[in-house]
């Protein structure tokens, strides 16, 4: 029997809110003491948070375990350390990939006394827990993301990307106005579709809608081209998934 093709709509206003002196972090899914039993993550894609962190502030040291971290930095630069004596700062085009393993400590800090530091934190689940932690850092050339897919994490580090320990893959694309980009989507994968900045159309294999910053859409035994067309300048990314 072919499963019925499903589409999980998460407009920008709809997310989850923490909101202090220094942080402003709108949650697509539950985290922290945002907490809502609908909205626990879409396959292993555990948390997207988009975090504005105010010039001079940041987040402490801090563990984590059994978690595969990515941060992409929209506008602004993230400076982190971590234990295992990385030091590295953050900025548009360049991406991070932490595998947590067993056990990690690092602090998330904006080095600017001027300047906000904009980003996406994004979690997803190990194919198994453990392992040793890792550290990953890569600067990709901006002219990979220009109206076409940037691959950026795989399970298998291929072509320079950045390797997680799950078998999934993100991409990102910036659009100009009136162009658009396509992916073909397998009934026996997950999407999810973040929307970064700008707005743009969805459609294509029974889909359509239209994503605005801060919009997010999962897609589920969906099968066929699906096509991402810019209404204005826009920033997506796209999570490929195993069911």
């Amino acid at each position: 029997m072919t499963a019925t093709p499903s589409v999980h709509y998460r407009p920008s206003q709809a997310r989850g809110l923490t909101e202090i002196d220094w942080l402003h972090s709108r949650h697509s899914f539950s985290f922290g003491e945002y907490y809502d039993p609908a909205h626990m993550g879409f396959g292993p894609l555990r948390v997207i948070n988009e975090d504005i962190v105010a010039p001079g502030a940041g987040f402490p040291m801090h563990g984590h375990a059994h978690m595969e971290i990515i941060t992409y930095v929209l506008s602004g630069a993230l400076q982190h350390r971590d234990s295992l004596g990385n030091g590295d700062v953050i900025r548009p085009g360049d991406v991070q990939a932490m595998s947590a393993g067993s056990g990690i400590h690092h602090s998330e800090f904006n080095p600017s006394d001027s300047e906000g530091v904009h980003l996406l934190q994004i979690w997803i689940l190990p194919q198994s827990r453990g392992g040793d932690a890792r550290y990953q850092q890569t600067s990709f050339n901006p002219e990979g993301f220009h109206n076409h897919w940037q691959t950026l994490v795989t399970a298998d580090g291929a072509d320079g990307t950045l390797d997680i320990r799950q078998d999934a893959v993100m991409k990102a694309v910036r659009l100009d106005a009136g162009a658009a980009v396509s992916f073909d989507a397998l009934a026996g994968r997950k999407y999810w579709l973040q929307a970064a900045r700008g707005h743009a159309t969805l459609a294509g294999a029974g889909v359509d809608v239209v994503l605005r910053a801060g919009d997010g859409i999962g897609l589920e035994n969906t099968a066929g081209s699906i096509t991402l067309h810019a209404g204005e300048d826009a920033e997506v990314l796209l999570f490929d998934l195993p069911l």
